[in-house]
């Protein structure tokens, strides 16, 4: 099984960075659709970002020229770099896999691997 695990959450103000990463011990993400996905207290979950195995992008509209999604093949490693965070971005952050396409604006709903998710939070 491919186990997401996501690090790099914490709190920032508005207009600052984070990087988030996702690795997986002792195995490969090749031939994997990767995202991104976030949740907001009293929202549902969304795809904010994702990657495909040829390495294609898509983002919502809300984070576009903000965040960027890649990986690092060689280290099984994905990442988020988000910049000018604003506050709406404040939910927690979860890294999945999947072998079909995983699509920015998508819920996720049969994605089987999950990571555990990493907090998030912009504020003053």
């Amino acid at each position: 099984q491919v186990q997401p695990m996501e690090s790099g959450g914490g709190s920032v103000q508005p207009g600052g960075s984070l990087r988030l990463s996702c690795a997986r011990s002792g195995s490969t993400y090749a031939g994997y659709s990767m995202g991104w996905f976030r949740q907001a207290p009293g929202k549902e979950r969304e795809c904010v970002a994702a990657i495909q195995s040829d390495g294609t992008t898509d983002y919502i509209e809300s984070v576009k020229g903000r965040f960027t999604i890649y990986k690092d093949g060689a280290k099984s490693t994905l990442y988020l770099q988000m910049d000018n965070m604003k506050v709406e971005d404040t939910a927690m952050y979860y890294c999945a896999a999947d072998i079909v396409s995983i699509r920015a604006g998508s819920f996720g709903l049969s994605i089987p691997y999950w990571g555990r998710g990493t907090q998030v939070t912009v504020s003053s």
